[in-house]
């Protein structure tokens, strides 16, 4: 399956973005999708996830609250809706795809990974 995300871009502080990831080449509901970002000299890291039907999302604690995972199934694409954005959410991020049916919150666990997109937030 291939991934690719849009949406990203430069916003002010205390801003919204949605961050989408459409998939090709495979059936989306088939996987549990992950989004993680690489802030500059940073490891990645998981941000959120939601498993195969949308009843299980994952929120790293950074983002509870603020960020919300949502994905539509028939049109093979999943959001990351990024709310009251911070200076420090300023990253790449990747969306990522996972045939298991475990939630996973490693990277390790997805197979599939799209380019990434850029998203920074101004203070």
């Amino acid at each position: 399956v291939q991934l690719v995300e849009s949406g990203g871009g430069l916003v002010q502080a205390g801003g919204s973005l949605r961050l989408s990831c459409a998939a090709s080449g495979g059936t989306l509901s088939h996987y549990a999708m992950g989004w993680f970002r690489q802030g500059p000299g940073k490891e990645r890291e998981i941000v959120s996830a939601i498993n195969q039907s949308g009843g299980t999302r994952y929120y790293a604690d950074a983002v509870k609250g603020r960020f919300t995972i949502a994905r539509d199934n028939a049109k093979n694409t999943v959001y990351l809706q990024m709310n009251s954005v911070k200076p420090e959410d300023t990253a790449v991020y990747y969306c990522a795809a996972d045939p298991s049916l475990y939630l996973g919150t490693r990277s390790a666990s997805y197979n599939y990974w799209g380019q990434g997109t850029q998203v920074t937030v101004s203070s």
